[in-house]
């Protein structure tokens, strides 16, 4: 019986890059946005071309009731929710100084990014607790996308470097609470990845990558944080819960 992952954010960027990764590793996915069925339709068939079964649950992290029927959703259709990736979240509508950060961008962002990720875990993780109990077999796991902004400050987007802090102990806190269960807790902490989402900065981080920003002198890529994603899945970094694989080319690499 084929494994089932919940995906967040999965129909776009780097969601639908760990989306595609699954599909190819033999996962079935319950793949969550917050756009029309009919407008991601053509992404959903694209997954579906790797023979799995493609399910569709929409819904706002932000709001409790839509957590509810995310997970609701995919257990009915699944039975269980084998990984969880935690991979929804937006970037700030404008980019303010942090003297000058208003409270209605601030929550709006923190209530996806950090508040809505954390319950929505919640839900999933108490699924899997009363999944397991009963059978021993059934191994889950739980993987959470941030950044390299959780540990490098950017002034212009306070509120998104403290989101992604947040889900770094997160990550710390369910492994710890979790592992009684043998339920895995990771991080994929991303540094500079090509998407819809830093589509607007691309001259920037060009001009920075070539400078030497980055060790390996490239963009990172949705398909190289779905590889690790799968890796971790799969189990094949074992004896290793709570843990961050950095993502970055060499980002974060002090140097002189």
């Amino acid at each position: 019986m084929a494994l089932a992952a919940l995906i967040t954010g999965g129909t776009r960027g780097i969601g639908l890059g760990i989306a595609h990764a699954l599909a190819r590793a033999g996962y079935n996915l319950a793949i969550n946005g917050v756009r029309d069925e009919v407008v991601v339709a053509p992404e959903l068939e694209a997954l579906r071309s790797s023979g799995v079964d493609v399910f569709y649950c929409p819904g706002n992290i932000a709001a409790a009731a839509d957590r509810s029927e995310i997970v609701q959703k995919a257990t009915k259709h699944f039975g269980v929710i084998d990984v969880l990736v935690n991979n929804a979240g937006v970037a700030p509508l404008v980019r303010k100084d942090l003297l000058e950060l208003a409270e209605d961008g601030y929550d709006r962002l923190m209530n996806i990014n950090l508040r809505g990720t954390f319950f929505l875990t919640q839900l999933v993780a108490r699924h899997m607790i009363a999944s397991r109990k009963p059978d021993l077999s059934y191994k889950p796991s739980i993987i959470t996308i941030t950044s390299v902004s959780s540990t490098f400050a950017s002034v212009n987007r306070g509120e998104y470097c403290i989101s992604k802090a947040g889900l770094s102990m997160m990550t710390k806190l369910f492994a710890s609470r979790l592992a009684e269960f043998e339920i895995p807790v990771y991080e994929v902490r991303p540094g500079i990845v090509a998407t819809d989402m830093t589509a607007g900065v691309t001259e920037k981080y060009d001009k920075l990558i070539e400078g030497g920003l980055t060790l390996e002198k490239r963009w990172g890529t949705p398909e190289d944080v779905g590889k690790v994603v799968t890796v971790l899945a799969t189990g094949q970094i074992p004896y290793a819960t709570g843990q961050v694989i950095d993502l970055s080319g060499g980002m974060v690499i002090p140097r002189l």
